[in-house]
């Protein structure tokens, strides 16, 4: 848990710190290759050609080519100008333009190997039947030492070729943005070339379809007797041909006269009307004739009453004057009666008019009406002649101006700077290189030590216990100096073992609900990991904390305890477990560390058979009856019964795993066996711990990453 609050910059720092010797050999020896490899690397010259690349071609005509015009957002545009500059056909053309297909120092100069009999010199010279194949190669070579490097935000595109000959590389620099130009020349020549072979084609093909469609209206205009008239300005409002048949002007020119009729019949209609009453009418009042009688009949009149003032009407000249106005009477009415026939007959002569117009305005309506369903079918032939035209036309148009314009030959591509001889080699770079092979170094280092870290299964650091093993950590344990003896350091209070066991004395306290268990037992995977250091020094801390302890050394394998109290093991352990019950016999003091001590005595046949029955449940049950704590030495787990035999009859077992001593692996099979033998573990111990190797910084004393021998000074 502790490693989950350590920051994951600090865990790779103390990762790399614990491997620093490996990332910094795998560094070096990276620096030392990069300049071995730098100083046996062929200096190479790199000839740079900058051209720039318009979207669009300056407008010599207005008339356009068959190429696509590119918009402002057209990006495919400069993609595909950018693959075009690295296209095999560009390569293979440089090559044979610069003769470098059949130059055999071409091939010599960039190290080309192959066993191709196309590359086989004989009397010096290339044989001519492989020339093809040469030309692929070469161009193959030029491709691979071209670069093409448009400059961001800009047109512009610098053609860069590298190679051990500094004028060779400005020959193909320049070659290739030379031949990138005509060939996009070309390109262009052969596009309006094709689209103009293409529209010839077309219209071939488009004027017999428009003949053809022509001589069908034609046809069938004759056998349906439909005669059309060209309307004035037929052309103005675009190519559809506008006409006009002859029945409809003859309709409008009739159904004009018939308008005129009708108002002329109507006019002498209403003449005829007022005919009724001649004097009265308006032609006899207009009438000069009619109008002289009737002065002429006044003036007799008013003479007629002159001479009746003074005369009888018998008088003679008054009869003479009376005759003539009768006659003038009759000459009237006789006058009267002309203008009204005469009103009568053009009332007449109209309305005949009338009806002889409104006679052919019919039959010409049906004439109409019948062409019409009769030129349905022409306007369809019509529109077909209409459209075809439009085609015809179109198409004779573009054919034109495609070509103007492919005469032009305006090129979009031109060149902004030739490329110089360099004067320095570009490659390799001595600086540039190093630092390459540092970083390199660096990283490989970097990964070496990361892989060494996940594939190193030792126990490292305190949290690994918890982190690897699943154990509870009780604490760690400093390893004992070189010339010392665990014993020498427990006797010295003030020391590092000291305290690192007193504060797993204090961790077990707060194992059980009683305290510190009063039965315990101290194991290990392997030998030589610390568990009997740890099993002492357990029994010591207890016994300063003013328990009654004894500690009993339950290897009867390769016994140690007595070593500690200085006297021999012929008595102890295996002799109670043989039924041996004198238990004052079998133990001895250790009265500088303040606990009694019981040795493994005699080594049995077998051990393991000896701990199978009764006798050593007996012991601890009369152990502690005398004392308040037992501590049991036991034999490592891994290849023996005797560790589960014994951790099975005691209240829980203390691990002592050794750091930088053991692989989890095994420490984790050695666990399983305990756990199959039902013993309750409270918890690990790491044993033989250094903290300058630890990962994350781990230290004793006041604190983590602090030592006491530091506090002293």
């Amino acid at each position: 848990m502790e490693a989950a609050r350590i920051p994951i910059v600090r865990q790779y720092l103390h990762i790399a710190l614990r491997w620093k010797y490996v990332i910094i050999g795998i560094t070096v020896a990276c620096v030392i290759l990069g300049l071995i490899v730098t100083l046996l690397m062929t200096p190479k010259y790199t000839a740079t050609a900058t051209v720039e690349i318009a979207r669009e071609a300056n407008q010599v005509t207005n008339f356009q080519g068959v190429e696509r015009e590119t918009t402002s957002f057209d990006q495919e545009f400069y993609q595909t100008q950018y693959g075009l500059l690295r296209s095999r056909a560009l390569s293979e053309r440089v090559a044979t333009q610069l003769r470098f297909v059949d130059n055999p120092k071409f091939y010599t100069l960039f190290k080309y190997t192959t066993n191709d009999p196309a590359l086989r010199l004989v009397n010096g010279v290339f044989p001519a039947a492989g020339r093809a194949q040469r030309q692929q190669i070469a161009g193959k070579i030029l491709l691979r030492n071209i670069s093409i490097n448009p400059t961001r935000l800009s047109r512009l595109v610098d053609i860069a070729f590298s190679s051990s000959d500094p004028i060779l590389s400005t020959r193909v620099a320049n070659a290739w943005a030379e031949n990138f130009i005509q060939t996009n020349l070309e390109r262009k020549v052969q596009a309006t070339s094709y689209g103009r072979n293409m529209l010839q084609r077309q219209l071939a093909l488009q004027k017999e379809l428009l003949d053809n469609s022509q001589r069908q209206l034609v046809a069938y205009a004759s056998s349906q007797q439909i005669i059309n008239l060209p309307a004035q300005g037929a052309g103005s409002s675009g190519p559809t041909t506008v006409e006009r048949s002859i029945v409809a002007d003859d309709l409008a020119a009739l159904n004009a006269s018939l308008a005129q009729a009708t108002a002329e019949r109507i006019q002498a209609e209403a003449r005829a009307q007022q005919g009724g009453n001649a004097g009265a009418s308006t032609e006899a009042l207009r009438n000069q004739a009619i109008n002289n009688l009737r002065q002429r009949r006044a003036e007799l009149a008013a003479d007629y009453q002159r001479l009746m003032v003074q005369f009888e009407p018998g008088y003679p000249a008054a009869q003479a004057i009376k005759t003539q106005i009768d006659q003038l009477d009759r000459s009237i009415t006789r006058e009267e009666g002309r203008v009204s026939g005469s009103i009568q007959a053009d009332y007449r002569e109209a309305l005949q008019r009338e009806n002889a117009l409104q006679a052919r305005v019919n039959q010409l309506k049906a004439n109409y009406l019948d062409n019409r369903r009769r030129s349905i079918q022409y306007n369809i032939y019509q529109q077909e002649v209409d459209t075809n035209r439009a085609l015809y036309d179109g198409l004779l148009q573009r054919y034109k101006e495609i070509g103007v314009a492919g005469n032009i030959g305006v090129n979009n591509v031109s060149v902004v700077d030739a490329a110089d001889v360099p004067q320095r080699p570009s490659s390799p770079s001595l600086p540039i290189n190093l630092l390459v092979s540092l970083l390199a170094g660096l990283g490989i280092g970097a990964l070496a030590a990361f892989a060494l870290e996940q594939m190193d299964e030792a126990i490292a650091d305190p949290a690994e216990v918890e982190r690897r093993l699943g154990l509870p950590l009780l604490g760690s344990v400093p390893k004992v100096p070189a010339g010392t003896s665990p014993r020498d350091e427990l006797l010295d209070r003030k020391s590092d073992l000291v305290d690192a066991y007193l504060a797993i004395n204090t961790n077990l306290g707060f194992t059980t609900a009683h305290g510190v268990p009063r039965t315990l037992s101290v194991t290990s995977t392997r030998p030589a990991e610390g568990k009997s250091t740890t099993a002492l020094a357990l029994a010591t801390m207890l016994a300063r904390a003013g328990r009654r302890v004894i500690l009993v050394d339950g290897d009867m394998r390769s016994p140690s305890v007595h070593h500690l109290g200085g006297v021999d093991h012929e008595r102890g352990l295996s002799n109670f477990l043989a039924g041996d019950d004198a238990i004052d016999t079998l133990t001895f003091p250790m009265s500088d560390l303040g606990f009694t001590a019981m040795s493994a005595g005699p080594i049995p046949p077998n051990a393991a058979e000896l701990l199978t029955g009764d006798r050593f449940g007996m012991l601890l049950q009369r152990l502690l009856e005398r004392y308040d704590h037992v501590v049991i030495d036991s034999p490592p787990v891994m290849g023996l019964a005797d560790a589960p035999l014994i951790a099975s009859r005691v209240e829980g077992v203390v691990y002592a795993v050794e750091s930088h001593g053991i692989r989890s692996s095994l420490v984790k099979t050695a666990l399983g066996r305990l756990a199959a033998a039902n013993a309750r573990i409270f918890g690990g111990v790491l044993t033989k711990f250094e903290a300058r190797k630890a990962h994350y910084g781990y230290g004793y004393e006041y604190g983590y990453g602090y030592g006491r021998h530091e506090a002293k000074s």
